[in-house]
């Protein structure tokens, strides 16, 4: 049974975790086991990711040049701003109250320390924030979250705000806690809008974002790069430590043998790292490999404790949510968020950050649901890259119609299209009583050259749902490609 309220429940949005584009953490309890890993921000090229990880870079390396720069006073001035983050409800504390492991007031002086007294600073051996975890003592995975969430807070902030704009949930104006204004190089605590529980304001995280741990780890970088290593160059060298056989054979020294010889400290692996550039520089490359997000279904087993019926039954409401909704007007508004929460279901994390109601053309003209385009495979990744066609966005007409759309709402939704927004949309209505002919409307304004249309109705979105129920991505990939083929062929 569970023992905690989520947000989601606590502001009665009535959505699943499959729906909603952020972690739904709980409100009422201390935080859950979750990181932001700086290097999986930086492997990311969604919009969003790209400012996060421009902001850390810029930041960390500000304080690094004052470090060597023997600009003590300023470096801590700057990680002074880096306090506890209890607003995100990650990390490792335990109980009913968020403590987080944020580095503020004297732990700011103890993290200046750690980087002023190491070589790996001073002599720019390190470059990038999660390096820290590898070669320096006292910063860990939960450090490394912290200072991430602290200098992407400003970020994090606006993310929030548009999901309660999305979702419309309630929000007061609360302290930002602080915020590194980039631009006058200083710290700055203002009043913003935010969801408050309890007195205590939240900043959602996207799920995009959140890792179980963080990628760099010193221990994984020393038992499986730093011992192989000297173990071949024992056994080269033809070491006191190298075992021989009974047949002659040389095999390398035990792992056991060379910890007693060379015991793990963070000194020791800079010291190393220094001399064997290499060993570092193939870790690094280890990490070159398509970072997964963190699924759905993990989320929920390991971090929320749900059962395999349960997460099943999440998929089935969506299906009947569509049977609970009638045509018209009175209830677009109820479809538009049935929508919302079914495509971040089916398209996540090919699709995130979704925006209701987003102004273009200096408001003259609004699109209902707009998508960022996310996708490191599937169909969506093969839009831009392969098809050539621009979807840095996706957006998506919600019509709760109960007849056809006709030529208006496919002329409303190409008018909208831009190289830079995207050439590609989803119009979504409740049935169609001549598909064939539609889908014909929406070829006729592909070869128009005014842009890709895929028209779903409540049977499509029904089938791709239970596609997704049994994690059959390439199901959903062949069914957009055979829609999307049918408007180009």
């Amino acid at each position: 049974m569970k023992k905690f309220q989520s947000f989601s429940e606590y502001f009665n949005l009535n959505k699943s975790q499959y729906e909603l584009d952020f972690v739904d953490v709980p409100v009422n309890n201390g935080d859950i086991p979750l990181f932001i890993d700086p290097y999986a921000i930086s492997k990311r090229d969604d919009r969003w990711s790209v400012e996060c990880h421009n902001a850390i870079v810029d930041f960390f390396q500000g304080v690094i040049d004052k470090i060597r720069a023997g600009k003590s006073d300023e470096a801590k001035y700057m990680l002074s701003g880096l306090r506890e983050p209890n607003q995100t409800r990650f990390g490792l504390s335990i109980g009913k109250i968020p403590r987080g492991r944020g580095i503020g007031g004297d732990q700011a002086e103890i993290l200046h320390h750690a980087l002023s007294e190491s070589t790996a600073v001073r002599t720019g051996f390190i470059k990038d924030l999660e390096e820290c975890e590898l070669l320096i003592e006292g910063i860990s995975r939960d450090k490394i979250s912290d200072i991430t969430t602290n200098i992407i807070r400003h970020k994090l902030i606006e993310y929030t705000q548009t999901q309660c704009a999305l979702w419309n949930i309630p929000t007061e104006s609360v302290p930002s806690e602080m915020i590194w204004d980039h631009d006058n190089n200083k710290w700055t605590n203002h009043y913003v809008n935010l969801p408050v529980y309890n007195n205590k304001s939240v900043i959602l995280v996207p799920k995009a974002i959140a890792r179980f741990n963080i990628e760099f780890n010193h221990q994984e970088y020393y038992q499986h790069f730093v011992l192989n290593f000297l173990q071949e160059e024992h056994l080269s060298a033809n070491s006191s430590l190298v075992r021989t056989l009974k047949d002659g054979t040389k095999r390398p020294p035990y792992k056991k043998a060379l910890k007693e010889l060379h015991p793990l400290t963070k000194q020791y692996l800079y010291e190393f790292s220094k001399e064997h550039p290499d060993v570092l520089k193939r870790y690094k490359q280890s990490k070159n490999y398509q970072l997964q997000d963190i699924s759905v279904e993990d989320l929920l087993l390991f971090i929320f404790e749900e059962s395999e019926d349960e997460i099943a039954g999440d998929f089935e409401k969506l299906a009947k949510g569509f049977d609970e909704i009638s045509t018209g007007d009175s209830d677009a508004s109820d479809f538009h968020n049935h929508i919302i929460g079914v495509l971040t279901a089916i398209f996540y994390p090919s699709l995130i950050n979704p925006r209701k109601e987003r102004e273009i053309h200096d408001g003259r003209k609004r699109i209902d649901i707009v998508f960022q385009n996310a996708a490191k495979d599937g169909f969506f990744f093969e839009l831009p890259n392969t098809k050539g066609v621009p979807s840095a966005y996706i957006p998506a007409e919600c019509k709760n119609y109960s007849s056809d759309p006709a030529n208006p709402e496919l002329d409303q939704l190409a008018g909208r299209f831009s190289t830079n927004r995207g050439k590609f949309g989803l119009l979504i209505c409740r049935k169609f009583d001549n598909k064939d002919l539609f889908i014909q409307r929406c070829k006729d304004t592909a070869q128009d050259g005014r842009g890709f249309i895929v028209p779903l109705d409540d049977s499509d979105l029904k089938t791709l749902l239970g596609f997704r129920s049994t994690r059959d991505f390439k199901s959903i990939h062949n069914f957009l490609e055979e829609r999307y083929q049918k408007l180009v062929m």
